[in-house]
């Protein structure tokens, strides 16, 4: 799926003064992530299992 066509989104936490942020696309199978800084930049893709994870990490 092309990046474009995912709606993508920042934490709740994340200020509005730009810095380090990562943005989030969700599918039923799939967890998109990429940069904020770099939108157009390739983004990684992990499984619901793994993102799960890494968030109670």
């Amino acid at each position: 799926m092309s990046s474009t066509a995912l709606e993508w989104f920042r934490s709740s936490y994340s200020g509005d003064e730009g810095g380090n942020c990562i943005e989030v696309a969700t599918e039923p199978t799939a967890v998109h992530v990429r940069d904020s800084k770099t939108p157009t930049a390739p983004h990684i893709t992990v499984g619901p299992e793994a993102w799960t994870a890494f968030l109670k990490g």
